[in-house]
């Protein structure tokens, strides 16, 4: 049945979306606790990715780049979400299971003032043999390198997983084009990305109260990201112009 399952998933997905890969729950050992799967969804055995990629044309919009990534990546959010949701209600149609849908961005948690995803949707991708994470920090597919934008599914049917994609980094091996490109500095002097000088710089909030570190505050970063905060304004695009790895071509549905 979980073949078959997987081959109507598949079916399902098929006009909607780009890429799918499926995970077992024991590919997520290394998860830490609080964003596991199994704290997500009830007797969790499969995570289900999900992704569309944003247009290349957006990175190369001679006056309105960030205006678009802006926009297309909201409006991918969304859809996304939608699919998720969808998704999970045609599994629970199959049979006697649970599925919970993972957001592509909000709702987050805050930990010391770093947001988190419910889960990595990064991690799971990489788990689900959907991408490899390259120097930049972001995960690259094969085809759509680091413009795919995801989402999952938590079910608690046990689906056959996914080949892993080769551990080999997918960034060119001279290739430094995003460190060298990065306004903010967010590359050391030997290539390591931190997420939060990169975030600090590119994810822009009308409402930020980070002036509170009390869990109290914590809790009201939490509501304004969730809240009024979630169409955040992106003021960076540098590193995704310059990678070589954003300019494949040929795109198609999942198979």
């Amino acid at each position: 049945m979980t073949d078959s399952l997987k081959q109507s998933i598949k079916k399902f997905l098929r006009p909607q979306v780009n890429a799918v890969g499926f995970a077992p729950v024991e590919r997520f050992a290394e998860a830490p606790q609080a964003h596991h799967p199994a704290r997500i969804c009830k007797d969790a055995k499969t995570v289900i990715v999900i992704g569309i990629p944003v247009p290349q044309g957006i990175l190369h919009s001679p006056d309105y780049s960030l205006y678009m990534v802006h926009r297309t990546y909201h409006s991918v959010y969304t859809r996304l979400d939608h699919i998720a949701l969808e998704l999970s209600n045609f599994i629970e149609a199959k049979g006697d299971y649970l599925s919970v849908p993972i957001p592509s961005y909000a709702p987050m948690v805050f930990h010391e003032l770093e947001p988190w995803g419910i889960m990595s949707l990064k991690h799971a991708a990489v788990n689900a043999g959907l991408g490899r994470f390259g120097r930049s920090g972001q995960v690259y597919h094969p085809q759509y390198g680091s413009l795919l934008r995801l989402a999952a599914v938590v079910t608690s049917a046990a689906i056959p997983g996914d080949k892993l994609l080769s551990a080999d980094m997918p960034c060119p091996s001279k290739c430094f084009a995003c460190a060298k490109a990065c306004p903010a500095k967010a590359f050391d002097e030997n290539s390591h990305f931190n997420k939060m000088i990169c975030l600090g710089h590119t994810v822009k909030h009308a409402i930020y109260p980070l002036a509170l570190r009390s869990e109290e505050g914590l809790k009201k970063i939490e509501r304004v990201i969730n809240t009024a905060g979630h169409n955040y304004w992106i003021d960076c695009d540098e590193c995704l112009k310059v990678c070589p790895l954003n300019k494949k071509k040929g795109r198609k549905k999942v198979s």
